[in-house]
């Protein structure tokens, strides 16, 4: 069976999904599967490498930057590592006994959009559906459905850009009327904490609200409080399993884009050190989140957990990151799954849930 290994893409996540794309190639099982690469660059253009038949051919993540050119291969020059691939139509990824494995994020990746486009090729991918993937993305969205689903949150304001360029007074009566400071503000449909500020004052509010604005005409002001970052680790698709919880612990109160991925001023800890109780009820809430937003797949769901133990679900990430150093697979490892089993159980879960919505298709035409 043929893999197509779809990563990059335009977002700011761009690098990181190149290194999750390596770490996956690295640990496939040639026995079963050929991978073809497919990566889309950051202006959009998707380009298919050569087959990869065994993990030795792909020596380094830089070898999968494709660019297009007549030689489909890997190979090196005294520059460095260059990489040919051929320019494609994403339509043209439609092939019998093939599978898709994305591992993009952000916008037109784990959003919804590019989930869109393997069901109208009618094509198997790993991952959360169009519906789950929209609705994890929207961080109003999410919160919305969280808590219908009964689960707790910290008090939060939604703001839309067309309400603050009327009258931003009333958008901060709203926030102050609701939150205290220290407030959060964050772009309603971004990862990797781009576009988040803390705001300690009314003028840092307006300043938070605007950088948000540039990267979203919604965005979302959440109440600050003094907890702990606890991460569980979801796989499934009716079937649902959890991992051990693990602990983001930082250097600075704010885990902001240059801390996650320039500065790396984050430690994990895993398990995380936290009670019985508060473990069974962390891998409970992440059971009934998943489900809220119809997940499948894989999801990675974060809380926050002050210091008397409330807890307070923060978000649920469907396609978080996934090198063999990232949080997700290193809470199952722990849990006992490997790497390369993971990523079996993906595919295999994948395959599963389009054997069934083929089921549906066919009562539908009866």
């Amino acid at each position: 069976m043929k893999i197509f290994l779809i990563y990059g893409g335009k977002s700011a996540e761009h690098d990181i999904s190149i290194l999750t794309a390596f770490s996956i190639i690295k640990e496939i099982y040639y026995d079963y599967y050929e991978v073809e690469p497919v990566y889309i660059t950051r202006e959009g253009e998707w380009i298919k490498g050569a087959v990869v038949k065994q993990a030795e051919i792909i020596q380094s993540s830089e070898a999968l930057r494709l660019a297009n050119s007549p030689k489909e291969a890997y190979f090196s020059t005294e520059e460095g590592v260059v990489s040919g691939g051929k320019l494609i139509k994403p339509s043209e990824l439609r092939e019998k006994d093939a599978v898709i494995f994305p591992v993009l994020h952000g916008p037109n990746g784990e959003d919804g959009t590019v989930q869109g486009l393997f069901e109208v090729i009618g094509m198997p991918y790993v991952g959360a559906g169009v519906l789950a993937s929209s609705c994890g993305m929207d961080k109003i969205i999410s919160k919305q459905l969280f808590q219908q689903a009964g689960l707790p949150q910290v008090p939060y304001v939604p703001i839309r850009k067309a309400d603050w360029l009327r009258n931003a007074d009333d958008v901060f009566k709203k926030c102050e009327g609701t939150l205290v400071y220290p407030m959060f503000v964050k772009p309603a449909n971004l990862g990797s904490s781009v576009g988040i500020s803390k705001a300690q004052t009314r003028a840092e509010l307006e300043e938070a609200i605007n950088l948000a604005l540039q990267y979203d005409r919604r965005v979302v002001v959440e109440q600050g409080i003094e907890a702990r970052e606890i991460e569980v680790a979801v796989l499934g698709n009716d079937d649902i399993h959890t991992s051990v919880p693990g602990e983001l612990i930082k250097e600075s109160a704010f885990y902001d884009y240059n801390a996650k991925y320039i500065n790396n001023k984050v430690t994990l800890q895993i398990p995380a050190r936290v009670s019985e109780e508060v473990e069974k009820q962390l891998r409970s809430y992440s059971i009934r989140a998943f489900e809220a937003i119809d997940g499948t797949g894989l999801s990675r769901c974060d809380f926050f957990v002050t210091g008397n133990d409330e807890i307070f679900i923060n978000e649920l990430n469907t396609m978080p990151g996934f090198t063999q150093f990232s949080m997700y697979p290193l809470l199952w490892r722990h849990t006992g799954l490997n790497y390369g089993d993971l990523v079996e159980e993906l595919i295999q879960l994948a395959l599963k849930r389009f054997a069934e919505s083929l089921k549906f298709e066919q009562t539908d035409r009866v």
